[in-house]
């Protein structure tokens, strides 16, 4: 894990084609480390959700490559590697699922449903509505808490249409994003014992996948990336 965050230190020093063609072995050697630490962590949720053994390292892992097409930063390589485990979908899927981020100064771990499509987001927020005791108990347990001080992103300003403004509980129904994350040191991925401790948050985390999951079970249209 040492040698993967050093490189990753090195391409934001050098964020260049040229760089990177002639550290290209380098980058290689992290490629397949990275997919080897995501075949232990999918063994290790496997152990918790069945489903993921059906994923490989390439269902969960992204490309390097950065798409510039539309976006003014126009450096050619991510700065990250990001490993999104997925039991019933794949990296494109809109269904809840557990993150690893891996990046010099911004490691966490996070996961859930990122950026969900209007009718699912929909769904999701009527279900809370509806199941706001269920829903509460989730995310409102210590455990909980202490793994992932922050649940929901990319917020409203106003009340999303449909809901009553004086609803006691209407916050919770403002973001656009229903994940959860916990920063983490850098040193945190040189544990020894980092599958493991991964194992945790992905134990604590999977009644909140399953809350939103639901959903997409019932509706596979849902997730027009199944």
């Amino acid at each position: 894990m040492k040698e993967i965050y050093d490189f990753l230190k090195d391409l934001k020093q050098n964020n260049n084609r040229d760089w990177f063609n002639a550290n290209k072995d380098r980058y290689l050697r992290i490629k397949s480390q990275t997919d080897e630490f995501s075949s232990l962590l999918i063994a290790e949720l496997s152990s918790i959700d069945p489903d993921a053994s059906r994923l490989s390292p390439s269902d969960c892992t992204y490309r390097i490559y950065r798409d510039t097409r539309f976006s003014n930063d126009k450096t050619p390589y991510k700065t990250h590697i990001g490993i999104y485990i997925c039991p019933k979908g794949n990296k494109k899927s809109y269904r809840a699922g557990y993150y690893i981020h891996m990046e010099p100064g911004g490691s966490f771990i996070g996961g859930g449903c990122w950026c969900p499509q209007p009718p699912l987001l929909k769904e999701i927020r009527k279900s809370i509505y509806d199941n706001v005791e269920e829903y509460l108990e989730i995310i409102g347990s210590e455990e909980f808490r202490n793994h992932y001080p922050e649940v929901g992103s990319n917020l409203l300003k106003t009340v999303p249409k449909g809901f009553p403004k004086d609803w006691e509980h209407i916050d919770l129904l403002k973001p656009r994003d229903y994940t959860v994350l916990a920063s983490v040191p850098d040193s945190f991925f040189q544990k020894r014992d980092v599958v493991e401790k991964i194992g945790e948050y992905m134990k604590v985390l999977k009644p909140y996948n399953d809350f939103i999951n639901f959903l997409i079970d019932e509706d596979p249209s849902l997730d027009p990336n199944r």
